[in-house]
Formats: structure tokens, sequence, C-alpha cells
């Protein structure tokens, strides 16, 4: 088995715009599917909609998002046997439902 990082990506204008009752009802979807997929997930935790962009030579304290309409809100460490075991385990994930998106990149070995 490897790992994977799925890093979900959503429109920050509109995640912004969720009521309480709606960001409820996403948490618990969210809970629900992460609960869903047993022992493959080995953990995740939604972002905040703030942070601190940087680079070599400064601290910007307005982060990444700025310019980017689609932001990482979260992530889930997961287990596969293959990227596309880790993309079909991923279709059923929450943020298709709010035209998000998800990565999903392979944790490299080393």
């Amino acid at each position: 088995m490897d790992n994977f990082l799925l890093l979900i990506r959503e429109n920050i204008a509109e995640a912004n715009q969720l009521t309480e009752e709606q960001m409820q009802q996403e948490i618990e979807a969210y809970t629900q599917w992460v609960e869903s997929l047993g022992s493959q997930c080995l953990g995740g935790d939604p972002l905040d909609n703030y942070g601190k962009y940087m680079t070599k030579d400064s601290i910007e304290s307005d982060g990444p998002f700025i310019e980017s309409k689609e932001v990482i809100t979260g992530y889930i460490l997961v287990q596969a046997e293959s990227l596309e075991a880790a993309v079909e385990l991923s279709k059923t994930c929450p943020v298709f439902q709010s035209n998000g998106a998800l990565e999903v990149r392979p944790i490299m070995k080393y």
C-alpha cells in the first residue's frame, strides 16, 4: 500500500458565502465520507481560509489566495494500492457536490 495526499480545492468566494447551516452540512458530509474510507484514511483536516505565503526573500501576509479563486481548503491522507485506486477512492468525495476539485498526489518514498 502507498500513501496519497488528497488536496481539496474549492472556490474561496463561494466557500466564504456558506451559511453556518450549510457549513455544518458540508462538515457532516465530509465526516461521513471519511468514515466510509475506513482504515484507508490515515488522517486529514480542513484548512482555515487565511495564511501566509512565503518566498525565499519575503513573507507575504495575504496568502496565496489573492490571485487565485480556487484554494486548498483541506487535505486527507489515504492509503491505496495505486494512484488509480486512490483516484477511484476519491470519486465520492463531497467536494464534487460543490463543483470543487481534488488533487491526488502520491507521497514520495525515499
